[in-house]
């Protein structure tokens, strides 16, 4: 378990480094995340302490306290990713009341107490109503947190997919994975605590410490893996964004209005065949409306509810069918099927290739071999 522990901590810590000094537009989730992971480090040293030097108990206690600050950062990180017009305010120091708090709860017996005093504090802080209420503060603090990053991803996904083409799904999936990760990792904390509390100290107690230890390996491998297939994260939507539903009323069904939205329908969809707005891969919902001559609230209705399309499928079905017709012509079959999607708008092998197989079921290269 020491080794496993060592070996996670020194991975997070080089990916901490890297993340700190890399040059990118994406500077403060970077270093959000950075932080993240420090934390996390910091937290993960439990493993390697068995005793701890009476010079360096203030420092030990103050260790503890880290961990008041990791869910907050996490939260921020979410936020930096999922809205590109994320800034960190003056607002955003209110995440750290908890952690100032517990350090003001360490600072009458720990910080500012001889050595003597700090042992006696430790040995029978577990028995203070004080330190309860904190311990359940924490679980309720990183539940919160975490509820908090799930409602921002979701949001986030859905604006995006109705206002732009061409995101990078796979990485808000990635961000979904590593949130729930997270809290695979924190659950067995929460374990340990349901079991010192119950059983007290002892065999199961260290078997879930151990499994602790070797998760906290796994989570910082997965990190690594997630780093290095997502170098660059979806470019985050504007946070003044909001889902339609949100934003439009739902209206009651009426046969006037019915006709004006399935002449509109047929309008845009015209539009679509005939200029072909969906090449460019840098289409948004804004470009669209602008060309059509709608205001964007209206057009993303119309796509959106009386459609019921997201904007990105919505424009990918178009961009499907002129690949379809590229493959299927035989004056093109030099083009290679990267030469192919990005001639149809895409600007990723991996996003061309998951809607073509959601649209046709097949993949690129079946189709072409056997053009239906």
């Amino acid at each position: 378990m020491e080794i496993a522990a060592f070996i996670g901590i020194f991975l997070v810590l080089i990916l901490a480094l890297f993340l700190l000094t890399v040059k990118t537009k994406y500077k403060l989730g970077n270093r959000l995340f950075a932080f993240f992971l420090i934390g996390n480090a910091v937290d993960a040293c439990k493993f390697l302490i068995h005793h701890i030097p009476e010079n360096f108990i203030s420092l030990e206690v103050f260790r503890w306290s880290i961990v008041y600050l990791v869910p907050a950062l996490f939260y921020l990180y979410v936020l930096s990713v999922c809205f590109s017009d994320f800034r960190l305010k003056t607002k955003h120091l209110l995440h750290a009341i908890p952690f100032v708090a517990y350090n003001l709860y360490l600072m009458s017996g720990i910080y500012f107490e001889n050595t003597a005093m700090k042992l006696h504090f430790i040995k029978t802080m577990n028995q203070m109503p004080i330190t309860h209420f904190f311990q359940f503060l924490f679980e309720l603090l990183f539940q919160v947190y975490f509820i908090a990053s799930f409602l921002v991803i979701r949001k986030s996904r859905t604006v995006y997919l109705e206002n732009y083409t061409n995101p990078n799904v796979s990485v808000i999936n990635a961000l979904y994975k590593i949130t729930i990760l997270y809290y695979l990792l924190h659950f067995l904390v929460l374990l340990r605590w349901l079991v010192t509390f119950t059983i007290g100290l002892g065999e199961v107690r260290a078997w879930i410490v151990t499994l602790d230890g070797f998760a906290f390996l796994f989570c910082t491998c997965w990190y690594l893996f997630t780093a290095l297939n997502n170098p660059e994260f979806f470019r985050g939507v504007n946070s003044h964004l909001k889902p339609i539903t949100e934003v439009v009323p739902k209206q009651k069904p009426n046969l006037i209005v019915a006709e004006e939205k399935n002449k509109q329908i047929e309008f845009l969809k015209d539009f679509m065949v005939e200029k072909e707005p969906f090449l460019d891969s840098l289409l948004t919902i804004q470009n669209l409306s602008e060309q059509v001559k709608m205001p964007v609230k209206d057009l993303s209705t119309l796509i959106n509810l009386y459609m019921d399309k997201h904007f990105f499928d919505f424009v990918n079905e178009y961009r499907i069918e002129k690949a379809k017709e590229i493959l299927k012509d035989p004056l093109q079959k030099e083009l290679t099927i990267l030469e192919i999607l990005y001639q149809v708008g895409f600007n990723s092998k991996s996003s061309f290739s998951t809607s073509f197989k959601k649209y046709t079921g097949t993949t690129p290269t079946d189709f072409r071999k056997n053009p239906n």
